[in-house]
């Protein structure tokens, strides 16, 4: 298949405090979230001056993705587009259709399959292509990418360099966002369940980067109702687990994330670090792959694959697929994220 473009897919976030609020109501439109669970996730955003670093994020990774193809002499201009804040979808696919882009692949910020993380930004990208209308570009989902090798590596380095600073009873524990319980029934490729894929990942990370170590895969981030059952542990309550048993420190890996955005420095960082000091645990917190070279180089090589045939990497030993299929990740209500 020939394409001539890359589309950069992500969540968006507000870039000041005016955009907060707004921000969070096209986040949750339709749902019935009332304002004051709003305000409180605000409260998040305003901590920060009411912006998300999460756009500043994408616009390194695609300086760094320019960089990447034009090394390799991979002619693909890069493009924009977020679901919930500008540079929305819409203007990304409105632009490419006027450069004259009749095809292009998407990578999303996204490494997982579920609905909230997968199916949603699917559906979003034919709701653009509608809006737009004649001659929007076609847009090819570039496929799951959790176990990749690209992926893999920047935590792999981060739990390495973070052990020999730790006492000797120390744990790993692995983190992501929390779902709803029906939507992980769902969830992922060939039946693989989100919380399956998640398992791989850490499983992978640990053997690889601290054989021996003992882990955990929890859960954060949770915004649902009271009442609905979502992904547990959640990762603060866990911690106090772990001090009653007696270790003495951990480290948290956000596998759940590609990048340090909002719920990874306001609820690891800020809470789940001032939890672990609570109870005297030692804390730290590897960084997701952002701009890591190897994350980067990735983008590249699943380009490749597409276009190429190049052999599909994997570490894992869950299915993945290039084209995702139709009726993977079915629709459940989302998570309320801030990013």
């Amino acid at each position: 298949m020939t394409y001539d473009a890359l589309l950069l897919v992500s969540f968006g976030g507000p870039e000041g405090p005016d955009d907060v609020l707004p921000f969070l109501r096209n986040v949750t439109r339709g749902r019935g979230v009332p304002d004051d669970r709003l305000t409180e996730v605000a409260e998040h955003y305003y901590h920060f001056g009411g912006v998300s670093p999460i756009n500043a994020q994408c616009r390194a990774l695609i300086a760094a993705l320019r960089g990447e193809l034009s090394v390799h002499n991979l002619h693909l201009p890069v493009y924009w587009g977020n679901r919930n804040w500008p540079p929305m979808l819409v203007e990304a696919l409105q632009r490419m259709r006027a450069d004259g882009i009749k095809r292009s692949l998407a990578f999303v910020t996204s490494a997982y399959g579920s609905y909230s993380s997968c199916r949603q930004y699917l559906d979003d990208i034919a709701a653009a292509r509608a809006a737009v209308g004649v001659d929007a570009p076609i847009i090819d989902k570039i496929r799951h990418y959790f176990d990749h090798p690209g992926f893999i590596t920047p935590f792999v380095e981060g739990v390495k360099a973070a052990l020999p600073h730790m006492p000797s009873n120390t744990k790993l524990v692995f983190t992501s966002h929390s779902i709803p319980l029906s939507m992980n029934e769902v969830s992922g490729p060939a039946g693989a369940r989100y919380t399956e894929q998640h398992a791989e990942v850490a499983r992978i990370v640990a053997e690889t980067a601290a054989p021996g170590v003992d882990y955990d895969l929890v859960w954060q981030s949770r915004s649902g109702p009271p009442e609905s059952k979502w992904l547990e542990p959640d990762v603060n309550d866990h911690l106090a687990l772990l001090a009653q048993g007696g270790t003495e420190g951990v480290i948290v890996v956000p596998i759940g994330f590609t990048s340090d955005h909002l719920e990874v420095i306001w609820d690891l960082d800020n809470e789940a670090a001032k939890t672990a000091e609570h109870l005297g645990m030692a804390f730290t917190r590897v960084a997701t792959p952002g701009t890591h070279p190897a994350f980067v180089s990735m983008v590249r090589e699943l380009i490749a694959e597409r276009t190429q045939g190049a052999p599909a990497q994997h570490l894992g030993k869950i299915q993945t697929f290039d084209n995702t299929p139709d009726g993977c990740c079915p629709a459940r209500r989302p998570p309320i994220p801030s990013r």
